[in-house]
């Protein structure tokens, strides 16, 4: 079926006119494009997004950010926060005596700014309440900050609902992330590669594919976020993780197919014995599971009894993981291909 649609996406773009043959040619290769909810867009959209994390000492909330400068009182210390280095001035100020209420009070009114982008000014405390209350819940995966795409950024995109293709620029982060943020169902998008970004040593490199733009943001998380329980920030931290409470496959594509409906029903033990257990409708497949580095790299390998599970029985890079989900990859030493598969806490 998946085959089948692209082979008709690319048919009724052909149609459109020998004027667009650039982003037909794009736009037809399954590997180049992308829809909502695919890996690749939440990547992008957290790359473009506006920090919001970096400030949670004072807000305590990764909805938004708080606009700089900014009064805080802690401790009856009032606080001038003029950059992002003064965020460790107020940690300092929480960490100073371990019998008060570490409570950050803003002296109002204040600006905060959206993950889109968006301001609001709060008059009080109250404002700030009935923020936060509205805020989603957190999943754990900050912003990926330390890496600038260059733009502008050419996008093809196809609706085929109307059956319309369009080409847009992007010019800055915050067009990317609202573009992202609205992009409809059965819209089908391109990068007219190449594109530039500046990674977290300052560098300017040249991505050509979206499996190279994938591997470029993948390797950068770690260097993004000091504070993310990504995949370089401590064995035993993911161990306490896997091995607390059970698990689901909440994705698993393998080789640009998703195959997640497969494993539906599977609930996963890992045992702090290294084994674990795989139950479905009453029947358990034992495996076991290790966790060790290569070349610096973070991984968790994976094994279990029988053929049933045999997809996901992979030296698997440990990427990022929070205390609800852990996000695994796997890129062959024969062809190359890529797998990605996620683990969910029931």
């Amino acid at each position: 079926m998946k085959a089948v649609r692209y082979i008709i996406f690319g048919f009724i773009f052909i149609s459109l006119g020998s004027c667009q043959e650039e982003e037909e040619t794009i736009i037809q290769d399954n590997t180049q494009t992308f829809v909502v909810g695919s890996r690749i867009a939440g990547l992008l959209s957290r790359t473009s997004q506006n920090p919001t994390a970096v400030d949670n000492v004072l807000d305590s909330s990764s909805c938004f950010s708080v606009q700089l400068p900014v009064t805080v009182i802690v401790n009856a210390q009032q606080i001038v926060v003029s950059d992002q280095a003064d965020y460790q001035t107020v940690q300092n100020a929480i960490d100073e005596f371990s019998d008060d209420d570490d409570l950050v009070n803003f002296v109002y009114p204040i600006t905060i700014i959206y993950q889109n982008f968006q301001t609001q000014v709060l008059q009080d405390a109250d404002d700030l309440e009935d923020v936060l209350e509205d805020c989603d819940e957190d999943d754990g995966f900050d912003e990926i900050d330390c890496i600038t795409l260059v733009y502008p950024i050419t996008l093809n995109i196809y609706d085929s609902n109307n059956q319309l293709a369009n080409t847009i620029t992007i010019t800055n982060n915050s067009n990317l992330f609202n573009f992202l943020s609205n992009l409809g169902n059965n819209v089908f998008v391109a990068i007219n590669y190449p594109i530039s970004a500046v990674n977290s040593n300052g560098q300017t490199i040249v991505i050509n594919s979206n499996n190279e733009l994938e591997n470029f943001i993948d390797d950068s998380i770690d260097d993004c976020d000091d504070n993310n329980s990504g995949g370089g920030s401590g064995n035993q931290t993911f161990i306490a993780v896997l091995t607390s409470g059970t698990w689901y496959i909440s994705y698993f594509m393998e080789d640009d197919d998703n195959q997640t409906s497969y494993f539906n029903g599977y609930d996963f033990t890992f045992n702090n014995n290294s084994t674990v257990a795989a139950v479905k409708n009453g029947v358990t497949t034992n495996g076991t599971w290790s966790t060790y580095v290569n070349s610096g790299v973070n991984k968790l390998d994976l094994s279990f009894a029988g053929n049933a599970l045999d997809e996901i029985e992979e030296d698997w890079r440990i990427i990022e993981f929070s205390a609800t989900q852990i996000r695994l990859k796997h890129v062959s030493g024969g062809d190359g291909s890529t797998d990605y598969l996620t683990f969910t806490k029931n």
